[in-house]
């Protein structure tokens, strides 16, 4: 299953849904809050997201590493986000590969930490 990128009004009616997995793909340092960029006006990440570093991920030399790496069930769907969406458009470019069902939230935490009623972690 694959689709556009999602949008934030798509994840908000999503969050928490079963068999749906939120795949922070940034630093740890900016999934724990404890880095990030000055335009964004808090720190931390959505709540309930796994992280895995795109860098981390793009180090796999096969698709079958990429899997093992990510580990999820079969028949989930993936929504990666970063920053500004750049990151995880690459790392859905992979996830995809791999066989993945995968999409891309092109807001991602940019847009998210600029929302004051959506929930964060950090």
């Amino acid at each position: 299953m694959t689709g556009g990128p999602v949008t934030r009004d798509e994840l908000e009616a999503r969050f928490g849904e079963p068999g749906l997995v939120l795949l922070d793909v940034r630093t740890a340092e900016e999934y724990a809050g404890e880095a990030g960029y000055g335009c964004d006006p808090r720190q931390g990440r959505i709540p309930g997201a796994r992280h895995l570093d795109v860098q981390e991920l793009a180090s796999c030399e096969t698709l079958e590493a990429v899997r093992h790496l990510v580990a999820v069930p079969e028949g989930t769907e993936i929504i990666a986000y970063c920053h500004s969406g750049s990151r995880s458009a690459w790392a859905v470019e992979l996830l995809l590969a791999a066989g993945y069902a995968a999409r891309n939230y092109a807001g991602s935490w940019h847009e998210w930490s600029n929302l004051e009623t959506f929930p964060v972690e950090s």
